[in-house]
């Protein structure tokens, strides 16, 4: 198993693709694949057959997973420039995630 730099309910900007330059919240991270399924970016329609949940079925337009390696997380010192991410040990001695451009801890 891998450890990937991006966690559920983090704000990535995306790097490239169609939707380069946008910055969203992770709502699915696909650890098997490293992609992650990011809030309004990447849309998609897809077909639907009728079901009890949408009885009149249809186009639904719904996220595409995107690949880990076109995401960045967001500095959480501005909330908007793009950075990576280091491990290191806090005061309490537990491994924490840190923004490099800033130095500030990630939640």
């Amino acid at each position: 198993m891998t450890k990937l730099h991006i966690k559920k309910g983090d704000t990535v900007y995306v790097n490239a693709g169609t939707e380069k330059g946008k910055t969203g919240k992770v709502v699915r991270v696909l650890i098997d694949k490293q992609r992650a399924i990011v809030e309004g970016l990447n849309m998609v329609s897809k077909s639907q057959k009728p079901s009890a949940k949408n009885p009149q079925g249809g186009i639904v337009k719904m996220e595409a997973p995107i690949h880990i390696s076109n995401l960045n997380v967001v500095d959480p010192k501005d909330g908007k420039t793009p950075t990576r991410i280091g491990r290191r040990l806090n005061e309490a001695g537990k491994l924490v995630r840190f923004a490099k451009k800033s130095g500030e801890e990630i939640k």
